[in-house]
């Protein structure tokens, strides 16, 4: 019987990175329509500028580099959602196309492209951000209000002032915050969309939740206004970090204990930093700077070989 040899690999799948990127949208459609709902005209422009400057910055960089284009495989589409969920609705629209371009060209393009990149680009888009902007990245409005203003977020409520927002409200959506960290139950919806089609692995969420889960009922027990685990687990960008960002397989392990060790270790740097740094959120810099341990976690956690 005649043998045919090709080269690898040699099991092959219909799923492509264009499928995976096309199901990470869909997950954020109920994000998208909730923050709309809340923010109105500025959801609509913050989006549309953060995903054209992504989409417009890969083709440019592509064309520099005289590369095929990147953008059929949709991951400029969700870098700039994703960008533009963790921004606050008032941030002026050059800062925004700015970290945008940030996001791609340094978070991206100069590791050589998707699936060589260290750090998650649109966390890399938003922490220039902050330090270039900080005062755009603490400026909030609220909820079906066309006035900017300047408020606190539930986290920093509790941290300086010592007040716990209702449960219902983070749930819903109907406080002040970055554009897609607002309504926990849109964010909800959409993770679970991504574990039951397998885009995201479970091990990661799970394993931040429930080290979040763990610190903050301790804490909770000693004095309440530390804030509950569900209060932790439903403000900032707990839930849209956990579950869209950490779950990145470019930037996390590749092993199954790894992505564990990612996971704790994302969770107690975020609580670490909500309850003793001078910061009401610690999401972003906790993903950062897991996302730089993982080569170390992966050399680490790598099974046996059979011997």
């Amino acid at each position: 019987m005649p043998l045919n040899i090709s080269a690898s690999p040699h099991i092959r799948s219909k799923i492509n990175i264009s499928w995976v990127m096309r199901q990470v949208v869909i997950a954020l459609i109920p994000v998208i329509i909730a923050s709309i709902i809340l923010f109105k005209e500025r959801a609509i422009f913050l989006i549309l500028n953060c995903v054209t400057t992504c989409c417009l910055t890969e083709k440019l960089i592509a064309k520099i580099r005289k590369k095929p284009s990147p953008l059929k495989d949709w991951s400029a589409v969700v870098t700039g959602l994703l960008l533009a969920f963790s921004l606050p609705p008032t941030i002026r629209w050059y800062a925004a196309s700015i970290g945008s371009v940030f996001a791609i060209a340094v978070g991206k393009q100069v590791f050589g492209g998707l699936g060589y990149n260290i750090f998650n680009p649109a966390l890399i888009g938003r922490a220039f951000l902050v330090a270039a902007y900080p005062k755009m990245l603490t400026s909030w409005v609220e909820p079906f209000s066309l006035q900017a203003v300047t408020s606190a977020t539930p986290l920093a409520l509790r941290k300086f002032s010592h007040i716990i927002t209702p449960l219902s409200s983070l749930f819903w959506g109907n406080i002040g915050g970055c554009l897609g960290e607002t309504s926990a139950f849109c964010l909800i919806l959409g993770g679970i969309y991504l574990l039951v089609r397998r885009i995201a692995d479970w091990r990661v969420p799970l394993s931040i939740i429930a080290t979040v889960g763990v610190i903050s009922s301790t804490f909770f027990f000693i004095n309440p206004l530390n804030g509950s685990f569900l209060f932790h687990l439903f403000s900032g960008g707990m839930l849209l970090g956990a579950l869209f960002m950490a779950t990145d397989p470019v930037t996390t392990p590749v092993t199954k204990k790894g992505r564990f060790v990612f996971g704790i270790g994302c969770g107690i740097l975020i609580m670490t930093i909500r309850y003793w740094s001078g910061l009401p959120e610690g999401v972003m810099y906790s993903i950062l700077f897991m996302n730089a341990l993982t080569p170390l976690i992966n050399k680490y956690t790598r099974p046996k070989r059979f011997q």
